[in-house]
């Protein structure tokens, strides 16, 4: 019988023994703030310190793991004000080798003369005798448990590698046993490890062969847990009766006041559409397609074809900004249609929206438009049959099925400018249908992109100036609003000093980050619309934003520092009037990748190349950053390279779900507490 000790999981890092309110803060950023976080923050890669070498048996640049005595007193040369360099000399039996460190005070005292220590590091031997740089350094007791295979943990400033090792040291040392959520049946049937043995042999690996099977188990699990979780959320319309009934609507009425013929893409997610909602299933439905390729448009036809049926509409976006320019292009289109509309944001007075709610509950408005505003209680409408939520992966799941809970069994289309490579849109977006529109509207001319670095700092500014001088917009964006010491990057309150007092100082240049208040941006890109600003510096809170079409130049600083997916968002804001736009990417990174990754852009516009080269190049864990975007956040595994567990994990939780719905079998209980621990109220279809 396995007896499993009572430990609090979820105690606060900072009181754990060597940690304390400064360390936890650091710890913070890593995403550790409980003793299961600390457990749960897996190793990125392995050094292999299995063999403890001699100072002879050295191979150039190789790792190596070897003791040796001081042999020499530590000297210590001041290059200039931040940087010292230490130096010494070790030895044994068969050599010497010179140690070399950088502005590593504690040296001094760490390092006695004649004293054997442990060290690892990078042998280098072009100049004859061994020399290894910034070698760490334990104490010989520490051998048992450096030598063998060691993790490499993911840091941050303040924290090391050897601090990491040692916190996880210290708690798998109080042998700590977790009740594990598969049964002993289950884990035979799909070859899993026992959770104690994957979680010590992931920290603490035995052999590169227990790596393996360790991983396997934890990403089986969350894979596992993650798929079951959409499942519920999928079938939560199973077994409720549609009451909403659509006859097929002739939306030529629509078309023939729209100044373009939609493109074949749009036609085909019009018919998806229409097919769904003449279904007796309810909608859920994702739209995926690149800036500009007319989704908005198809959301339009799907509203007109709600109202012809005698439902009311209603259209979410992440934005105030975006929300009035939906607004502002549809409402024209419905108003000759007799079809009234309305708009509620943040920004709305309370007697406006007391009007317009009023208006709602007695059916004398057809279509809502609006901000998050529009999932507030008291928003009522009086018979909701379609819900549009546009830029998906700014809102959550809650709040789309908040705003579908308006209404009976509400249609539901969701909306999204981020192109995502179908097979992870679907792992992503579990609970949708899909549907891509793949072309773009005829007579859009490709934005032009440049990769450029600082050398062409002058040329870029007078090119920026040449399109000012013609009538056209600039948008500037950068990674950071505030200057980081730390990080060598152009911040917008930096840029923004030096280009209007300095650079650009004969024109209008103004700036735009999150951290303003909503009714500011919102007056800022207002100014922007009505060509009062110039020069537009900004963080990606443009992103999703306000359509220019005067806007012609899209110049982003650092640009090394965002995903593909990310840059093609932003390149979006630009090429959308009748003008030749431009793309001009500055980076200053001389790494062969980084340069690769960026001449992507040149050659290709299609959002869906370039998600595809992004998920590639960086796996799905910084596909367009994780917080930002609703991805799942997984703790180790990778939705690009685990695609086999991941099939796994799909066909043991079909048959879970298929033989036992709410997971109310005794050998499900646990994996039932699980799901809920991490999912929470996202779980629509299985009983608490």
């Amino acid at each position: 019988m396995v007896i499993y000790l009572s430990l609090d999981l979820e105690q606060n890092i900072q009181y754990v023994k060597g940690v304390g309110p400064a360390k936890a803060l650091l710890l913070n950023k890593l995403g550790i703030y409980t003793l299961k976080d600390l457990m749960e923050y897996y190793p990125r890669v392995y050094e292999d310190r299995t063999k403890l070498k001699s100072i002879s048996e050295f191979l150039n640049g190789e790792q190596v793991l070897f003791t040796a005595v001081v042999s020499a007193p530590i000297h210590v040369q001041r290059i200039r004000k931040n940087l010292s360099i230490y130096t010494t000399l070790v030895s044994d039996d068969t050599g010497v080798c010179k140690m070399t460190w950088y502005n590593q005070t504690y040296l001094k005292t760490k390092l006695i003369e004649g004293e054997k220590y442990l060290f690892y590091g990078k042998a280098d031997l072009k100049h004859g005798r061994p020399n290894i740089e910034s070698a760490q350094i334990y104490n010989l007791e520490d051998l048992p448990k450096i030598q063998g295979i060691y993790p490499i943990y993911p840091l941050t400033a303040g924290i090391t590698q050897n601090y990491l090792f040692k916190l996880e040291n210290l708690v798998y040392d109080s042998n700590i046993l977790i009740e594990d959520i598969f049964s002993n049946e289950f884990r035979k049937k799909y070859e899993l490890a026992e959770i104690n043995y994957a979680m010590r042999n992931v920290h603490f690996p035995s052999s590169f062969n227990a790596i393996n099977v360790a991983r396997n188990r934890i990403i089986f699990e969350e894979l596992f847990l993650f798929q079951i979780a959409l499942m519920s959320i999928k079938n939560s319309g199973i077994g409720v009766k549609k009451t909403t009934v659509f006859k097929d609507v002739d939306v030529t009425p629509f078309l023939k006041l729209l100044p373009f013929e939609l493109t074949n893409a749009q036609k085909n997610v019009v018919e998806e559409i229409k097919h769904d909602l003449s279904s007796d299933k309810v909608m859920n439905r994702l739209v995926q397609g690149d800036v500009g390729s007319g989704k908005t448009m198809v959301a339009a036809l799907a509203m007109y074809m709600a109202v012809k049926n005698g439902y009311q509409a209603s259209m979410m976006a992440p934005t105030t900004i975006l929300a009035n320019q939906h607004f502002d292009e549809l409402s024209k289109y419905f108003e000759k249609l007799g079809i009234n509309t309305a708009i509620i944001t943040s920004s709305t007075t309370k007697k406006t929206k007391k009007e317009i709610v009023d208006k709602l509950k007695n059916n004398e408005i057809n279509i809502l438009i609006g901000t998050h505003s529009l999932i507030e209680d008291d928003i009522e409408f009086n018979n909701l049959g379609l819900v549009i939520t546009d830029e998906q992966h700014r809102f959550g799941v809650k709040q789309r099925m908040k705003l579908s809970s308006k209404g009976q069994t509400v249609e539901t289309l969701v909306m999204t400018a981020t192109p995502i490579p179908r097979t992870l849109a679907i792992i992503l977006y579990g609970d949708l249908d899909i549907s891509i529109i793949d072309e773009m509207p005829p007579g859009r001319s490709p934005v032009i992109t440049a990769v450029r670095d600082e050398s062409s700092e002058d040329k870029i500014n007078n090119f920026l100036k040449s399109q000012i001088n013609e009538g056209r917009q600039i948008y500037i964006v950068c990674p950071l609003v505030e200057e980081n010491e730390e990080l060598d990057l152009n911040s917008v309150q930096t840029l923004f000093e030096k280009y209007k007092n300095d650079t650009f100082k004969e024109y209008s240049v103004e700036f735009l980050h999150g951290k303003m208040k909503n009714k500011e941006k919102d007056e800022i890109m207002q100014r922007f619309k009505e060509n009062k600003i110039n020069i537009l510096i900004s963080t990606t809170v443009i992103e999703v934003g306000i359509s220019i079409p005067n806007a012609t130049v899209m110049v982003i600083e650092n640009a090394d520092r965002f995903g593909l997916a990310a840059l093609h968002q932003l390149r979006g804001r630009v090429g959308r009037g009748k003008y030749q736009s431009y793309c001009i990417l500055k980076s200053s990174n001389r790494s062969v990748n980084a340069r690769e990754r960026l001449k992507i852009m040149e050659k290709s516009n299609s959002g869906f190349d370039i998600a595809q080269k992004d998920l590639e190049l960086r796996g799905p864990g910084d596909f367009f950053g994780i917080r930002q975007s609703g991805m799942p956040e997984f703790k180790l595994a990778n939705l690009l390279t685990d695609a086999t567990i991941l099939k796994k994990s799909q066909e043991a939780a079909k048959e879970l779900v298929t033989k036992d719905k709410n997971l109310e079998l005794e050998e499900n209980k646990k994996i039932k507490e699980a799901l809920f621990k991490k999912f929470g109220e996202q779980l629509t279809n299985i009983a608490t």
